[in-house]
C-alpha cells in the first residue's frame, strides 16, 4: 500500500494536471496517466496517448493485468465513452483481483498506419515497466481488446518488431485474450491505402501475416451473429495457428451475441466471455 501511494504521488507530482485518481470502494482507478511523454510529441499525441489503471482493492500477491483496446474500427471510441464499458469491463476483472489497463490511442484519419499500432505497442510497454510498482507482476501482462482493439492486440502480440523499440519482445507478453479482432490487413488501413473495405489483403499489417509456433497463448473469442467475415477470419485465424504448431491456441464461440455485445458483455461476470478470459489469465499467469 506504501508503494502504491508513493508512486501516485510521484505521478501527481511529474503529471500534474494529466493525472487523476479516484478510490471507489472496490478498486482503485488511476486515469489519465500519459504513456508517452517528451517535448516532441504532436497536440495530438497529449491528448491521445493516455491511460486509465484499474486495481484490485487489495491484493496479497503481485497481480496479473490486462492491457485492454476498445474497438471503433481505428477511427472512433475513448475509454471514457460510457458505450465502450471500459470502466465496468476493467472493474469486473479488478474485482476478480486482475487489474486492467485501458489506453486511448490515435485514430483515422488524424492518424494513419502505423500510429495506432505505434501507440498499442507504447501502452504495453508502459504497463510492463510500470505495473510492478502499483502491485503487479510484470512478468503476467497480458493484452486483449475487442473488435479493431483486438487487433491492435493481435498485431502488437504477434509481430516481434513492435516491440523492439521498448526493449521487449514477445516474450513479455504473457498472453493475448481477444474479442473479435480482424485477422487481415484492417479495412481502415486498406481504405488509407486506396483499397476497399471488403478486399482482403495479408502483409505485414495483418495478424495473419506473422503467425508462427512460438507466439504467446492466445484465446480468440467470437459471436454466433457476428459482423460480415469476422467469425470466419477468427476460424481462419485459428486453424492457422494450429496448422503452425501452435499448441496454446484456444477459441470460443458466444453464442446470442452480435458483434457489439460480445465485446461489451465483457463487462458481467457471469458471461461465458468474461469466464473464459478470466480463466484463461489465471492459467497462464500461473505458468510464469
Amino acid at each position: 500500500m506504501r508503494r502504491l501511494l508513493a508512486f501516485c504521488l510521484t505521478l501527481l507530482v511529474g503529471h500534474g494536471p494529466s493525472f487523476a485518481a479516484e478510490t471507489p470502494t472496490d478498486v482503485k482507478v488511476l486515469k489519465d496517466i500519459a504513456y508517452r511523454t517528451g517535448n516532441d510529441l504532436t497536440a495530438y499525441e497529449a491528448e491521445r496517448c493516455k491511460l486509465d489503471v484499474t486495481l484490485p482493492a487489495k491484493s496479497d500477491t503481485p497481480f496479473a493485468t490486462y492491457v485492454w483496446f476498445y474497438g471503433g474500427g481505428l477511427k472512433k471510441g475513448s475509454k471514457g465513452l460510457a458505450s465502450e464499458h471500459c470502466a465496468e469491463i476493467a472493474a469486473s476483472f479488478a474485482r476478480e483481483g486482475i487489474a486492467v489497463v485501458v489506453p486511448d490511442y490515435r485514430l483515422s484519419p488524424k492518424a494513419k498506419y502505423p500510429e495506432y499500432v505505434d501507440d498499442a505497442a507504447a501502452a504495453f510497454a508502459w504497463t510492463v515497466r510500470n505495473i510492478g510498482r502499483m502491485g503487479g507482476d510484470p512478468r503476467k501482462v497480458f493484452i486483449g481488446g475487442h473488435s479493431a482493439g483486438g487487433y491492435l492486440a493481435l498485431l502488437v502480440g504477434f509481430d516481434s518488431s513492435r516491440l523492439k523499440p521498448y526493449g521487449l519482445s514477445l516474450k513479455d507478453v504473457a498472453g493475448i485474450a481477444q474479442v473479435s479482432g480482424q485477422v487481415f490487413t484492417h479495412y481502415t488501413i486498406r481504405e488509407e491505402r486506396g483499397q476497399g473495405r471488403y478486399s482482403v489483403t495479408s502483409d505485414e499489417a495483418a495478424p495473419a501475416f506473422h503467425v508462427t509456433k512460438t507466439l504467446p497463448p492466445i484465446l480468440t473469442l467470437y459471436s454466433d451473429h457476428d459482423m460480415t467475415g469476422r467469425a470466419e477470419e477468427s476460424q481462419f485465424l485459428i486453424a492457422m495457428l494450429k496448422g503452425a504448431g501452435h499448441v496454446e491456441t484456444t477459441s470460443l464461440k458466444i453464442t446470442d451475441t452480435d458483434h457489439g455485445s460480445i465485446g461489451h458483455n465483457l463487462r458481467f461476470n457471469a458471461d461465458p466471455g468474461h469466464k473464459a478470459v478470466l480463466q484463461f489469465i489465471r492459467k497462464q499467469g500461473e505458468s510464469r
